[in-house]
């Protein structure tokens, strides 16, 4: 279960990797497949709304490595 605030509307990357214990390489994988997300140009990032956000909850467990 993941908890946050629920004025919090947009999560980054960041974390989203701290809240879900995915790795950024396994979400960005995950966001590119799923189509999740919106990529920030210049950033090269990852935002994430809280439905996106519980999808990948649901899709992939916690990494291990």
């Amino acid at each position: 279960m993941v908890r946050v605030k629920s004025s919090q509307k947009v999560f980054t990357e960041q974390e989203v990797t701290t809240l879900t214990g995915i790795c950024v390489e396994h979400l960005r994988g995950l966001a590119r497949n799923k189509h999740l997300g919106t990529l920030v140009a210049g950033a090269g990032t990852f935002l994430f709304t809280h439905s996106e956000l519980m999808i990948m909850n649901l899709l992939h467990p916690r990494c291990t490595h």
